[in-house]
């Protein structure tokens, strides 16, 4: 479902404004409308975040952008809790925007692609507070694209049993 609301973004929204979506996440924004906030990459280079609402006109989806800001203007995203699962977190530009995200996994994967498009772009210091490193940042040892050093881990792990086992010999 989610990659065919990508698509469809990409399609009525983005391409037309010559843009490249890349990560977007449902929030909770209105009961009655459904709300994205979405993270692009302009021709020029420049990062985006936008929130945008999405409505049906008939049998026509439409999407209309309601805000939308630099990612140079982002001073810091607050996760609130780090030791708790919720879906809370806060923008922080010249004014803070407080927001839902449909899921903690979606907060997390948005905070993902904002750090991930800063490396990228920007290199700025950009403050993420209140999140679980590890789950931030690929270059952790517990991230799962690091792969060599999980093979490495269970190498050493296999080495230490059987350094255990040859010292203490099992009864018969």
């Amino acid at each position: 479902m989610s990659s065919l609301v990508k698509e469809d973004l990409e399609k009525k929204l983005f391409k037309p404004l010559s843009q490249h979506l890349y990560e977007f996440i449902e929030i909770e924004f209105s009961v009655q409308d459904r709300y994205y906030l979405c993270v692009s990459v302009t021709k020029t280079e420049e990062v985006k975040i936008i929130i945008v609402k999405h409505y049906r006109v008939g049998l026509d989806e439409k999407y209309e952008v309601t805000k939308k800001w630099s990612l140079n203007d982002l001073e810091m995203i607050d996760g609130k809790e780090a030791d708790t699962d919720n879906p809370f977190f806060d923008l922080h530009f010249k004014k803070v925007y407080c927001l839902e995200a449909y899921s903690c996994a979606s907060k997390y994967s948005f905070a993902r692609t904002v750090t991930k498009l800063n490396d990228a772009y920007l290199k700025k210091d950009l403050q993420i507070v209140n999140f679980d490193a590890t789950y931030i940042r690929d270059d952790s040892i517990w991230s799962s694209n690091n792969k060599d050093c999980l093979v490495l881990m269970r190498i050493c792990f296999y080495a230490f049993n059987l350094v255990c086992l040859s010292l203490c010999p099992l009864p018969l």
